[in-house]
């Protein structure tokens, strides 16, 4: 017979937050001074993997023109032309993306506006200058 562990006393812990909605989806601001680890937006990534592969698509001859290749996805020609652009982000913009460490900045909104095509000016746009100052190591 096995004897039972009594049950240990309830700890209760207060995190002070607030929540704020963004695009649809909700967000837990913590306090100044407070860190939080970011999550991959799969909004964006969804996003990402699309307009790479419309652009290997369009890139391997199969259709001659954007809107050929819209047409056969249904989409519509200026979505499908703003989703295309984001192939222009730098790679170290995408890869933070990809792994959940760019800055709140970076929504699927913010990259369906014209964006800089130079990448300094995207990273100046989209990284912090404590992420900045890393990229340069």
């Amino acid at each position: 017979m096995t004897r039972a562990t009594p049950a240990p006393e309830p700890v209760t812990v207060h995190v002070p937050f607030r929540l704020v909605k963004r695009g649809g989806r909700k967000e837990m601001h913590l306090p100044d001074g407070a860190s939080s680890q970011r999550k991959m937006d799969n909004t964006v990534v969804k996003a990402l993997a699309r307009a790479f592969r419309w652009k290997r698509m369009l890139e391997s001859g199969d259709f001659m023109t954007i809107a050929e290749l819209a047409d056969r996805e249904g989409i519509a020609l200026s979505y499908m032309t703003r989703v295309l652009r984001i192939t222009l982000l730098a790679p170290d913009v995408v890869e933070s993306i990809l792994i959940g460490q760019h800055g709140r900045e970076i929504t699927l909104a913010t990259l369906m506006n014209p964006f800089p095509i130079d990448w300094s000016d995207q990273r100046r746009a989209y990284f912090s200058v404590e992420r900045l100052l890393h990229l340069g190591d």
